[in-house]
């Protein structure tokens, strides 16, 4: 089988791979370009574990076909993590910094999801109500934690943002 060449964009950064016509997006992730925070779930879409950015929307990686982000700007998991600038060490977002003081993790299989999908709502609403976060954090399952530790380093994490 022929297979496709695609160039991208992940995590503004610029990406070509070759890919089979039926591979998912999810799997050129995690096995072609190593981009192993992006975690598969459930395969069908109803978990929201493999979360990705697409042309600043939400899309489940395991549902977009590899061939299907030609020219488009993805964002993933590991995207989300800043830089210091004077030493050039990694610095958690406040994101992830508060899902770890909340304990909103467990397994860590939904996390990466959780985390694309609420940086996105945070970049579009600097202070959320909890039922405005419960509801654009509907689309991810977690089997673990429970979604109250979730809300609450989401609504965390938007006070330190605003407070920047």
């Amino acid at each position: 089988m022929r297979k496709i060449h695609v160039a991208t964009q992940i995590n503004d950064e610029p990406h070509e791979f070759l890919c089979e016509p039926g591979q998912t997006l999810l799997e050129v992730l995690r096995e072609t370009l190593r981009l192993t925070g992006t975690k598969e779930g459930c395969g069908t879409g109803d978990c929201g574990a493999c979360t990705v950015k697409m042309d600043g929307r939400l899309a489940c990686s395991c549902l977009v076909l590899a061939a299907e982000v030609e020219g488009k700007e993805l964002e993933t998991i590991e995207g989300m993590a800043g830089r210091d600038e004077a030493t050039g060490d990694p610095v958690l977002h406040p994101l992830q910094q508060q899902f770890l003081q909340e304990a909103a993790l467990q397994c860590g299989i939904c996390t990466p999801g959780f985390l694309v999908a609420a940086k996105a709502l945070l970049d579009a609403e600097d202070d959320p109500s909890e039922e405005r976060i419960r509801y654009w954090l509907s689309g991810n399952l977690c089997r673990c934690t429970g979604y109250d530790k979730i809300v609450r380093a989401v609504q965390e994490a938007a006070a330190e943002l605003r407070e920047a």
